[in-house]
């Protein structure tokens, strides 16, 4: 099942956070850990805020490939305030490929699903949430799943 950009933007109204810091974090980034766990699926976890990365985990049968994805993930959460699934498929839509725009540096981007935007209701974006491991769309269902959890 494909996700529609309404829903995907809905998403990203619906799960935003309360408070974010880093106890928060901590329990985002176990969230994730434990669900992964119980589904038996190897994902690298990040927990990005502030500037900093307050949470890190990198399963069994993970590599170094994986946090350059969530790297390159987050960093367009960051730019572009979206998910990176979103991104991928509003670009999709516009029958166009993000990484291949002249303006984006595919070394630095990518608009590959996983990557959340972490908001503070009445503040803004803060940070992102970031799995890499699973198909796209799964690893966005597992992210936008753990906000749902700690919201």
């Amino acid at each position: 099942m494909s996700l529609t950009l309404e829903v995907l933007a809905e998403q990203e109204t619906c799960l935003q956070l309360d408070e974010f810091n880093h106890a928060t974090a901590w329990a985002l980034g176990t969230w994730l850990k434990r669900s992964a766990e119980a589904k038996q699926v190897s994902v690298a976890i990040e927990v990005y805020g502030f500037g900093q990365v307050l949470f890190a985990y990198a399963m069994p049968n993970t590599s170094s490939d994986h946090l350059d994805w969530i790297r390159r993930k987050r960093n367009s959460v960051l730019r572009y305030g979206k998910s990176s699934y979103y991104l991928g498929r509003y670009n999709a839509q516009k029958q166009r490929e993000f990484e291949n725009q002249p303006h984006i540096d595919s070394q630095e981007y990518c608009a590959h699903g996983g990557s959340f935007p972490i908001r503070v209701k009445n503040c803004g974006l803060v940070g992102a949430v970031t799995v890499s491991g699973l198909p796209q769309e799964d690893d966005h269902q597992l992210v936008t799943e753990a906000l749902r959890a700690i919201q």
